[in-house]
């Protein structure tokens, strides 16, 4: 059932949830033992284009997206305009990043979902000269949403930071989809085949349809014909994967079929999303998958009635 609740706070530049500053979201819902936590050491990174960019637990680091501050920079939301989002990146010496290396056509990432995994979106902000990333916000509707810079400082390593920012309003919580292997999007039908699993690399591949058809014409879109981030429930874990193959290599067919190969750092359920180009128009595919077995919820304990178990009912009272 939906519930209603009442969010407020200062205006959205200036909302942001830092959660002790460091690690907001960290380590909470269905997620394998977790390694010691390290805010400035090697943590998430994006190890290759195909097995994506976050190192899992297993490993002895963090996926990505759980720190606000690692390896000596920071993402830090600041003060914008009405309608505008805009933060900045800091460095090892405190000050604003302004250099940063292009990676998939951008040189940055900024994705956005929220924390119940509904509202998700992918956009790429401008760099200013006193280096603050500036975008038309991304968070569409009351609710703490989480955050993440994906980028690359310039001669650097790639790094994904995510902070929780809150949008005052009335909230209605929405419950997360069950896992299903085939969506539709926009007149689009996705459908999924294979299973991620916990520790080691696993096929995704996503076919895409429209009336029926398949669509053997995608466009590409960052340098790919695919984008595929995945969430995992709880702490929002991040890792952000890129297809096989890309658009200019002469043997990667334009769909309908994009496989990716990606490595779930733990069971858990997850949240999928598929950004693919057709029609000149970005569409996001989304799905809800389990890695490994996942426990069911605990049955809901119960008491036998005791002498006084009627105090408390409606129309008791005492002589």
């Amino acid at each position: 059932m939906n519930t209603a609740t009442k969010l407020s706070g200062f205006a959205l530049g200036l909302a942001a949830v830092f959660g002790a500053a460091y690690g907001a979201g960290h380590l909470v819902g269905p997620v394998a033992p977790a390694a010691e936590s390290r805010h400035d050491t090697a943590g998430p990174g994006h190890d290759s284009a195909e097995a994506g960019h976050a190192g899992g637990d297993a490993a002895g680091h963090l996926p990505g997206g759980l720190l606000v501050s690692d390896r000596g920079y920071t993402l830090q939301p600041t003060a914008a305009p009405g309608g505008e989002f805009a933060f900045r990146i800091t460095g090892p010496d405190g000050r604003a990043v302004t250099r940063f290396d292009v990676a998939h056509d951008k040189r940055m990432h900024l994705i956005v979902a929220r924390r119940d995994l509904s509202g998700f979106r992918h956009v790429h902000p401008e760099l200013a000269a006193d280096g603050v990333w500036q975008v038309a916000s991304p968070l569409t509707g009351p609710g703490v949403w989480r955050v993440f810079a994906d980028f690359t400082p310039a001669g650097g390593d790639p790094l994904t930071l995510g902070v929780d920012v809150t949008v005052p309003g009335a909230l209605e919580s929405r419950p997360l989809p069950a896992p299903a292997t085939s969506t539709t999007v926009d007149g689009y039908t996705v459908t999924l085949a294979g299973s991620p699993q916990p520790g080691r690399t696993s096929r995704l591949t996503l076919t895409v349809s429209r009336d029926g058809r398949p669509v053997t014409d995608l466009q590409p879109y960052l340098g790919a014909y695919g984008h595929l981030v995945a969430l995992r429930q709880g702490d929002l874990a991040y890792l952000h994967v890129h297809p096989e193959g890309t658009p200019d290599d002469g043997r990667t067919p334009a769909g309908p079929a994009v496989t990716f190969a990606a490595e779930v750092p733990s069971t858990g359920t997850y949240r999928l999303y598929l950004d693919f180009r057709h029609g000149d128009a970005v569409h996001t595919a989304e799905f809800t998958v389990v890695a490994g077995d996942v426990p069911p919820p605990a049955a809901p304990t119960t008491t036998a009635p005791g002498p006084d178990a009627d105090h408390g009912t409606p129309g008791h009272g005492h002589s």
